[in-house]
């Protein structure tokens, strides 16, 4: 439990709303696409793919929320990463022993991520998610307020809330979030590669760290 503490800034109070800010899957994308581009091409534009391509830039999270953390009273904060959303979503509530209901369909995705991951019947809320991030706060539209005069994605997905279920819902589709299983990555030669070598997105090399 304190190694899972570790990852995450602050924990999850009752009440919460749970924001994620920032397109998610959009390194993921990214990262198949450079991989993947003679495949991706018979099927997409060379301007489909270079958009998908820049997306983490263009659509993810700016470094500069995290200086809002404390000016928006934010309860719990975690940089989504290897796993996606859902191992987000998964770990920061049980580093905040607490349960959760979220809707996958207000989870902000791109359309190029979406087509992209059904070339490969890939879970887009799987996949690498680097650039994103998930907040607790109870100023969740607030918080998506300002993401949005700033120019960036962000949408209230769930709450978090007292016990230990974890709901997902996708219409009338309702299931239990479960353990992070691998990242969609990983369904790559080239992704299992990465991970064999310590090269799994998310995870940089120490020579590499700050």
């Amino acid at each position: 439990m304190e190694a899972l503490r570790a990852e995450v800034t602050g924990l999850l109070k009752e009440g919460d709303d749970l924001v994620i800010i920032g397109d998610i899957a959009l390194a993921g994308t990214a990262l198949i696409v450079e991989k993947e581009n003679e495949f991706l091409r018979q099927f997409f534009s060379e301007g489909f793919l270079w958009d998908a391509r820049r997306s983490p830039s263009l659509y993810g999270a700016s470094k500069n929320i995290t200086a809002q953390q404390y000016v928006m009273e934010m309860d719990a904060f975690y940089h989504l990463g290897t796993g996606g959303v859902l191992a987000g979503l998964w770990k920061v509530a049980e580093a905040s022993e607490m349960g959760l209901f979220a809707d996958l369909r207000k989870i902000p995705v791109r359309q190029e991520t979406i087509e992209i991951c059904e070339r490969f019947d890939l879970n887009p809320y799987k996949l690498f998610s680097e650039g994103s991030i998930l907040v607790g706060t109870l100023k969740g539209e607030e918080l998506v307020q300002y993401c949005s005069d700033q120019g960036i994605p962000a949408a209230v997905i769930g709450k978090a809330v007292k016990g230990n279920d974890r709901i997902l819902r996708s219409g009338e589709n309702v299931r239990y979030l479960e353990r992070p299983s691998q990242d969609e990555i990983t369904k790559f030669s080239w992704g299992e590669k990465w991970k064999n070598s310590g090269r799994l997105p998310g995870k940089k090399k120490e020579t590499e760290q700050c």
